[in-house]
């Protein structure tokens, strides 16, 4: 097999290996790094913007789960996962909802800055 393909395919696996490590809450990864900042704070941090489709809403831990498409200037494929997004940016979502927003992503940590329904 071709080292390249190898590489890629280790690359995708890591984050899905690191995230079965972690803490789990209600199916959802949990971090508290960002826990007391509202996720609408100026970071300094750069953001991108993505879209998608909402699988699930926990607003009581500041979280929602979403199936995006790929966000090119991150490198990364279609996907779903959990961002953490501030208590008025979660009370209108349910599943199903069709939203755009940017977010900033650090590691494995993703907060969104701006979301809006489609």
């Amino acid at each position: 097999m071709n080292i390249k393909l190898i590489t890629f395919a280790a690359l995708l696996l890591m984050p899905t290996a690191y995230a079965a490590d972690q803490q789990s809450t209600n199916g959802l990864p949990m971090n508290n790094k960002y826990m007391d900042a509202p996720a609408s704070q100026e970071t300094g941090r750069n953001t991108v913007t993505a879209s998608g489709t909402v699988k699930k809403v926990i607003p009581e831990k500041g979280l929602v789960t979403i199936a995006h498409g790929p966000v090119e200037a991150l490198g990364w494929p279609s996907m779903t996962m959990s961002f953490r997004a501030n208590p008025d940016q979660l009370q209108t979502l349910e599943k199903g909802d069709q939203v755009a927003f940017d977010f900033f992503s650090e590691g494995m940590d993703s907060v969104i800055t701006r979301m809006e329904k489609q």
